[in-house]
């Protein structure tokens, strides 16, 4: 698959999709309605460093598969110290997965070798320099399940081409949503086993 075909996927929890789309992008500072993330994942996020001066945390994070270990971790229960409180109330079917491809993040998209957050990852930023990154990472990890992506900054909402969600009852509430803001629309999926823990798909 061309680098630039390759799809990446934004999970963040329904609640927090009706500003998403007000807002017309994701936003690496946004503050959520529902956040899953611990505040010892977003403390690690900020020290962690892309490069020098720039930290993870100034970026929006997609996962390269919907089997990551962390994303499966999500719909498992989120136990553990980087999700939070929320994050483990919540069911698998109150997340949705935004869907955009490398070329949706731009010219500057950033791929990171592993858990961005651990000290032994490697960055690279642009097609060239991750295409490169992103075939080593998949002789180690071939079905990518580590690695992630990172949009610096933001990523506006028009480049998500599809929203993924668990079940119909999510997908008319996605729907409404996007019928109220009038704006761009992208397709929405049902596909429950994004939703289910990676034994159970």
């Amino acid at each position: 698959m061309p680098f630039a075909a390759q799809r990446v996927y934004h999970v963040t929890h329904v609640r927090n999709l009706e500003m998403i789309i007000l807002d017309g992008e994701i936003r690496a500072g946004a503050t959520p309605e529902i956040d899953i993330s611990s505040a010892h994942t977003r403390e690690l996020r900020t020290l962690a460093a892309v490069r020098p001066g720039v930290s993870v945390a100034e970026h929006v994070p997609f996962y390269l598969t919907p089997n990551a270990t962390r994303w499966n971790e999500l719909r498992s229960g989120a136990e553990g110290v980087f999700w939070s409180d929320a994050a483990r109330e919540a069911r698998p079917s109150d997340f949705v997965a935004l869907v955009t491809t490398m070329a949706g993040i731009g010219p500057d998209v950033v791929v990171a070798d592993g858990d961005a957050v651990s000290p032994v990852t490697r960055f690279a930023t642009g097609a060239e320099d991750g295409r490169t990154l992103l075939r080593r990472a998949r002789a180690a990890d071939p079905d990518l399940l580590e690695a992630e992506v990172l949009a610096p900054g933001s990523i506006p909402f028009s480049a998500v081409a599809l929203i993924g969600v668990s079940n119909d009852k999510i997908r008319a509430r996605v729907k409404d949503l996007l019928a109220e803001a009038d704006g761009h629309t992208p397709r929405i999926a049902v596909y429950p086993p994004w939703f289910l823990p990676a034994d159970q798909d």
